[in-house]
C-alpha cells in the first residue's frame, strides 16, 4: 500500500541523467560510462556463464533476460552465429527519449555471452524485436 503512494519516476530520472552526463562530459564520456554500468549489471551473474562454452553462455544470457523480465527466444542460425530476440524492452521510456541505453543493453549481453554482439533489429526501429547477433570473438595472437 506504502509503495503505491510514491510516484515512479525512475525512467525520467535516468533521462536526466544521461542527458547531464552528455552535456556535462560528451557523447564519448557516456558510451564508457554506460560500459562500465553495463559491466556492473552484468556481475551478478558472471559465475553462470563464465568458461561455458559460447551456445551455453549465450541460452544462460536468455535466461537471465527472461529473469529480468524479458520475453526472449534464442536460435542459432550455423557458422557459429547465435541470435537472442527480446521481444520487450527492459527500459521501454528511457530507450524512446535516448537510445543510448540501447548500447548499454547490447553490451549487458556481449559482456555475458563474451561474444561479438551487434545489434541487428530494433524495436525502436518499429521491428519485432531487438535481435542480438552473437558471434565468436576472434582469437587475439
Amino acid at each position: 500500500k506504502a509503495d503505491a503512494l510514491f510516484p515512479k519516476t525512475y525512467d525520467a530520472l535516468a533521462t536526466v541523467l544521461l542527458e547531464e552526463i552528455r552535456c556535462s562530459q560528451g557523447n564519448e564520456r557516456l558510451h564508457d560510462l554506460l560500459h562500465k554500468v553495463a559491466e556492473r549489471m552484468a556481475a551478478p551473474y558472471a559465475e553462470r556463464t563464465e568458461g561455458r562454452p559460447l551456445p551455453e553462455r549465450v541460452r544462460e544470457t536468455a535466461r537471465i533476460m527472461e529473469e529480468q523480465g524479458c520475453l526472449v527466444d534464442v536460435r542459432e542460425a550455423g557458422d557459429g552465429e547465435y541470435y537472442i530476440d527480446e521481444f520487450t524492452c527492459p527500459f521501454p521510456k528511457v530507450a524512446q527519449q535516448d537510445r543510448s541505453v540501447c548500447a548499454l543493453h547490447v553490451d549487458f549481453v556481449r559482456v555475458l555471452t563474451g561474444g561479438d554482439t551487434r545489434l541487428t533489429q530494433s524495436l525502436l526501429r518499429g521491428e519485432r524485436a531487438c535481435c542480438y547477433r552473437i558471434r565468436s570473438t576472434p582469437a587475439k595472437s
